[in-house]
């Protein structure tokens, strides 16, 4: 029996391999000639197996693959100089579309040490390429949508402010007038958080930048003397989802509006101040104001809708209320601390 030696027992095996593959693959002698080519490798790139062995790699099909840098990398990587490692080629032909092709090559030890061998895998990536690009353009279309609706959303809560204002305005009860105003402020909170994520790109909310704007509406509508009253905001860089934003803005809404009605009678000066800090999933959002205090005793108000909002969303952001004395004043401090796996809703950015 003859023995086949080992060098082309190995090479046989490799060639072998390289034309029964699955995937487009290349296999090239050191000055570029085709030893073998896969079956995928013809069918994809609409050339004839019989034509392609013994053809140097720019010689095969129409000439399309006389790619000078290619041609380059591969001449480094057969003299171990450079490896071929995701290179990508714009694959054109006449009359056909460009494809986006992924070149990987490596040279192959198949026992035959005179000579260096270089495989060649192709990757066509172009209906990956195509596919993505074209979620990113649906996702870019979503979002320009979303902050049209944003858009529309504000102004359209902004014309319903406006009548709540109107209707306040020809009422005769007072009770009635100070419902209305109220609502108008809780609606011109939600609309000051619309505008806000019309310009947010990931659907988060930045705090300071929302609490501000908000404080500054409910200035503009309940202050009527700047030099008496002001609100001031202090806030750290933390960014929240929109459902987080809606319940805090709310509250902060309630406190402000139950301060500037109460803390500061007989035409008091003084400042209201909100701020927020957050660490790690742990945060607290105060409101203090510098008025007379808290009434005790007998002359405590009794609870109202705006109480029971506030202890509403507390409860619902699984936050903590603390009345105290400021010192002059009222201090509403709601904190969070982490606990209970609340880790979705709050970030910092």
């Amino acid at each position: 029996m003859q023995t086949i030696p080992i060098v082309h027992f190995e090479a046989a095996s490799t060639l072998a391999v390289v034309v029964a593959s699955n995937e487009p693959l290349l296999f090239l002698s050191d000055d570029q000639k085709v030893i073998a080519a896969s079956a995928s490798f013809c069918r994809a790139f609409d050339i004839d197996p019989k034509t392609v062995c013994g053809q140097r790699l720019s010689e095969i099909g129409n000439g399309e693959w006389a790619m000078p840098k290619l041609a380059s990398l591969l001449k480094a990587t057969a003299s171990g100089s450079a490896n071929i490692q995701a290179y990508e080629i714009d694959f054109r032909r006449p009359n056909q579309k460009t494809r986006h092709l992924i070149v990987n090559a490596r040279t192959l030890d198949d026992g035959d040490i005179d000579h260096i061998r270089l495989l060649v895998a192709i990757t066509d990536v172009t209906d990956v390429r195509a596919e993505a690009r074209l979620k990113d353009d649906l996702v870019r279309d979503n979002a320009i949508l979303l902050q049209e609706v944003q858009h529309r959303v504000a102004n359209s809560l902004q014309i319903i402010a406006s009548v709540l204002m109107q209707s306040a305005r020809r009422v005769q009860s007072e009770e009635a007038r100070g419902h209305l105003h109220d609502a108008h402020h809780r609606v011109m909170s939600i609309a000051t958080l619309q505008r806000q994520l019309s310009m947010s790109a990931d659907g988060k909310v930045e705090l300071r930048t929302y609490l501000t704007q908000l404080c500054q509406s409910l200035g503009a509508s309940m202050i009527a003397d700047r030099d008496r009253l002001s609100i001031q905001v202090t806030a750290d860089d933390s960014a929240v989802e929109a459902d987080a934003s809606v319940r805090l803005g709310l509250i902060v809404t309630e406190l402000v509006i139950n301060a500037l009605k109460h803390a500061f009678p007989d035409e008091r000066t003084g400042t209201i101040t909100i701020a927020y800090r957050s660490s790690g999933d742990d945060w607290t959002l105060s409101v203090t104001d510098n008025g007379i205090g808290m009434p005790a005793g007998s002359q405590a108000p009794k609870a109202g809708l705006g109480t029971g909002i506030v202890e509403a969303l507390a409860k619902s952001l699984k936050g903590d209320i603390q009345l105290s004395d400021a010192g002059p004043g009222t201090a509403v401090t709601i904190s969070h601390r982490e606990s209970t796996g609340f880790r979705d809703l709050f970030t910092t950015a």
